[in-house]
């Protein structure tokens, strides 16, 4: 034993030292089980909390007058004049 050390402080770091053990082991056991089970839990989780997209949202939807329509087809015709 250390001289310079008391006993109580001898033990707790035993107590410490035990704990890290116990704590580190057992860490590695969850880790070792969970392992096994992660490729069939990603399978079935495949993102079941976003909702499937079937179109644009609808914040981004806006009807367009005739006039803007008209608009839009010149500049797109100008565009596609500038790739020629």
């Amino acid at each position: 034993m250390l001289q310079n050390v008391s006993i109580l402080q001898q033990t707790g770091v035993a107590v410490l030292a035990a704990a890290t053990v116990v704590w580190a082991v057992g860490l590695v056991r969850v880790l070792r089980r969970d392992r096994s089970d992660v490729d069939v839990w990603h399978q079935a989780q495949a993102l079941r909390a976003l909702p499937a997209q079937t179109g644009p949202p609808r914040t981004e939807t806006v009807e367009l007058t005739p006039d803007e329509r008209a608009a839009f087809a010149g500049l797109v015709r100008q565009f596609g004049e500038g790739r020629s």
